[in-house]
């Protein structure tokens, strides 16, 4: 039961277009998956039509569940629903940008971004509540991704922090979320005019720090996931009265919808190019976006860097025995190591969840490699691999224990793909899959 007060309006606003609109609610949901390229290309057998809008994106097939498939495990696709891979699109990161995901969980578009990069620059994703920002940060280890700075803060505190610092800025802002009906009963449960309101207001606050973060020739993007004017024009329209160093771009995305300033109240210029998808006018449960450029070509702020230092020895050690592509410098946290992105940050002060890429644990001298290390390998000298299918890989990805003729750490891997560590000992595997990801 949609709330009365949403379908009055959406029938205000749509006029003929109403009855498409509301039949859309009657169609099977939207599902869809993105391909991690840092894992390769693997033909899967849930997946249909290309989404058009994203190179990595499909259409799921009915009736799958891909992410009890031991692929999900290993990081090879992130399950997504195919509108919101738009906006990270729309922003287009590049390799060796600096990148901010100011509103990142649980990190979709962060992997999105990341998939971009090329493990080449620096990105910053940031998730204002704790336990959300747990889980992007597991997403971020699952997928593989290397040069991350995980961070739980408020957006003004990163603004104070990072003036003009970043080259593209993600805005995927908390919302009302009427686009998600179909897929949280919550969202309806949730919704009312005031909460619109709401978030209208919370919505201008953090695009407002995120603009003062942006560098001067800079992209930010802005989106929702919901149909309200008051969320996406609207808070458009208040941001470019406010900030006149700001303009919209016009992009070629023949797939969307433009904006409809004549929905609010005094539109300002520009407010006609932002974007809406529509789950009545493509394969998507809907979305808005605009694409925002602060004028001007300077360079970006220059910030004090995070200091870093040599891997410890035991950790080059492992790195030189194996015959693994990693090079860099340390930041250390306590008995954990990461490799850090380069122009990494002084994160002196903030909350840090992921600094880069974990290498693992110094424990009086040895090195315990980290579960993070074994989704980012390609390979390792000493491995088992067995087929996704298979009972090997399922009583692994439940704690038990594998037999194999190793000695030392070895690289469990379903059909080539890394899913996580074991330690060989007399023909024995013991599991180091990490507990809190076993299956029950």
């Amino acid at each position: 039961m949609l709330p009365a007060a949403f379908l009055e309006r959406m029938k205000r606003l749509l006029g003929e277009d109403y009855d498409a609109f509301l039949a859309s609610y009657d169609r099977p949901r939207n599902t869809g998956l993105r391909l991690n390229p840092r894992k390769g290309g693997v033909k899967l057998p849930f997946c249909e039509d290309s989404v058009p809008w994203e190179p990595n994106g499909y259409y799921l097939l009915p009736d799958v569940r891909p992410g009890l498939h031991p692929y999900h495990d290993a990081g090879l696709y992130y399950l997504q629903e195919p509108s919101a891979m738009a906006p990270a699109r729309l922003l287009d990161a590049q390799p060796g940008e600096i990148v901010l995901d100011l509103c990142a969980a649980p990190g979709g578009k962060t992997t999105q971004l990341a998939a971009a990069m090329e493990g080449r620059g620096l990105l910053v994703c940031n998730e204002i509540h704790p336990k959300r920002a747990k889980n992007l940060s597991s997403n971020i280890e699952r997928l593989g991704v290397t040069n991350a700075l995980v961070l739980n803060e408020h957006p003004a505190k990163l603004a104070e922090r990072f003036p003009c610092f970043f080259d593209r800025i993600l805005v995927d802002a908390p919302c009302s979320g009427e686009g998600m009906f179909r897929k949280e009963d919550a969202a309806v449960a949730d919704w009312s005019e005031d909460t619109v309101a709401m978030c209208a207001d919370r919505q201008s606050e953090i695009l407002n720090s995120a603009a003062s973060m942006l560098r001067p020739g800079g992209r930010l993007v802005y989106s929702t996931c919901t149909f309200a004017p008051e969320e996406n024009e609207g808070v458009i329209s208040r941001f470019l009265r406010a900030h006149s160093d700001f303009f919209t771009e016009e992009l070629d995305a023949p797939w969307f919808e433009h904006g409809h300033p004549e929905w609010i109240n005094a539109p300002a210029e520009g407010v006609e190019r932002t974007f809406r998808l529509w789950p009545h006018k493509l394969r998507g449960e809907g979305h808005f976006a605009a694409v925002l450029r602060r004028r001007g070509e300077e360079a970006r702020t220059a910030g004090a860097l995070q200091k870093t230092g040599t891997l410890p020895d035991c950790v080059r050690d492992f790195i030189a025995e194996n015959r693994l592509p990693i090079t860099g410098a340390a930041v250390s946290f306590g008995e954990t190591v990461y490799l850090a992105p380069d122009g990494l940050s002084d994160l002196r002060g903030l909350r840090v969840l992921r600094a880069g890429l974990e290498l693992g644990e110094v424990r009086k001298g040895r090195f315990v490699p980290a579960h993070a290390l074994a989704l980012a390998l390609k390979d390792f000298p000493a491995k088992v691999d067995f087929p996704a299918d298979g009972a090997e890989i399922d009583a692994y990805l439940h704690g038990q224990t594998l037999f194999a003729p190793l000695n030392g750490w070895a690289l469990v891997c379903a059909d080539g793909h890394p899913l996580g560590w074991a330690k060989g000992a007399d023909g024995v595997l013991k599991n180091h899959y990490p507990k809190g990801l076993r299956r029950l």
